[in-house]
């Protein structure tokens, strides 16, 4: 299946492949191997938190800023 024919389906239909597909990603017991730059900020992130020098925001202050 592809883009175009994605499109001709009706909005229905769409979700209802788009739930289908994430049924089967839940029960998908695979994993998908993480990339080593994901690891790499990760252990920069882990790093400042250990250091000291993390700066947290709260989930209002975060809402609160301009969209970019």
């Amino acid at each position: 299946m592809n883009a175009t024919e994605i499109t001709q389906m009706s909005k229905f239909e769409r979700l209802q492949t788009m739930e289908a597909i994430w049924d089967s990603l839940i029960h998908d017991n695979s994993g998908i191997e993480s990339p080593e730059w994901h690891q790499d900020i990760l252990a920069a992130r882990k790093k400042k938190i250990e250091e000291g020098t993390a700066q947290f925001h709260s989930i209002a202050e975060l809402r609160s800023r301009p969209v970019k």
